[in-house]
């Protein structure tokens, strides 16, 4: 197998621009060439073209979803910017309960939810404000993901000891359950209100009924240019409810000069 030419990498390249929205320069080849290498080998093909007509030609969507697992960055883990989920327990849920006292309907939407670690750290915070009340609200907790790799980790809900120690001892105790020394499995309690689908954020339009109140985006949107972003954020804007919230990546910014989101504090954004 030949090492990936440049015309090669920028057809790769252009290929992920336009159908998820994630912007690769040219320091990114190499990585590219590591990260497919494998799978040109196991499918026998001898140059980084021969694969690439396979994946544009392949009617299966089995090249693509490989294709996307392999490509796409995920890092994430429990507590990160941990002032969002502050803000949300402290200011955000209060004035969700307020407005929606009587039909008490809840919609969050974890957007690039990699291996589930802040959708599950929502739902115990959800679990721990409403409590008894919690089983009388309609919620739905949504989880999305362009990878089928992160979102079957996901949704098995296990994860090392060492990222469950950093939540609060009490959480430890009540939503997960030691497996052995080295794995935690997160109670059924908390997978239970967990809803995970593949979603790729570039469609044209997401198949939500109902609006939402909050709208975690954190550390997607750098993979974006400026114009992706911008585009994406007015999908968002018109999926919040009045009222609502669009959390970002403390690295992340919105174009001030075009969003119609009114600027809260770091990262924290409401559409009014």
């Amino acid at each position: 197998m030949k090492d990936i030419t440049d015309q090669e990498f920028h057809q790769i390249r252009s290929y992920i621009k336009t159908n998820f929205g994630i912007s690769m320069g040219e320091e990114k080849k190499s990585l590219i060439h590591s990260r497919l290498r494998t799978v040109l080998a196991e499918k026998g093909f001898e140059s980084f073209s021969e694969y690439y007509d396979y994946l544009v030609k392949d009617k299966t969507g089995k090249a693509v979803t490989q294709f996307v697992d392999k490509v796409t960055t995920n890092h994430t883990y429990f507590q990160r910017e941990t002032d969002h989920f502050d803000f949300f327990r402290d200011i955000a849920l209060p004035q969700i309960e307020e407005s929606h006292k009587k039909d008490r309907d809840l919609r969050v939407w974890c957007a690039g939810c990699s291996t589930g670690e802040e959708p599950c750290q929502l739902e115990m915070i959800l679990q721990d404000y409403f409590k008894l009340k919690r089983e009388h609200w309609d919620t739905q907790l949504l989880a999305t993901d362009i990878s089928t790799q992160v979102l079957e980790k996901a949704q098995a809900g296990m994860y090392l000891a060492e990222s469950v120690k950093a939540l609060p001892r009490t959480w430890q105790t009540e939503y997960f359950r030691k497996v052995d020394d080295e794995r935690w499995a997160v109670s059924e309690k908390i997978k239970g209100q967990i809803t995970y689908r593949k979603l790729n954020l570039m469609e044209e339009a997401f198949p939500f009924r109902k609006p939402m109140q909050a709208i975690f985006c954190r550390n997607v949107m750098i993979y974006f240019d400026n114009e992706t972003r911008d585009q994406l954020v007015e999908k968002f804007y018109g999926l919040t409810e009045p009222g609502g919230y669009l959390f970002i990546g403390h690295s992340e910014s919105l174009n001030h000069s075009s969003t119609k989101y009114k600027y809260i504090k770091p990262a924290i954004y409401r559409k009014l």
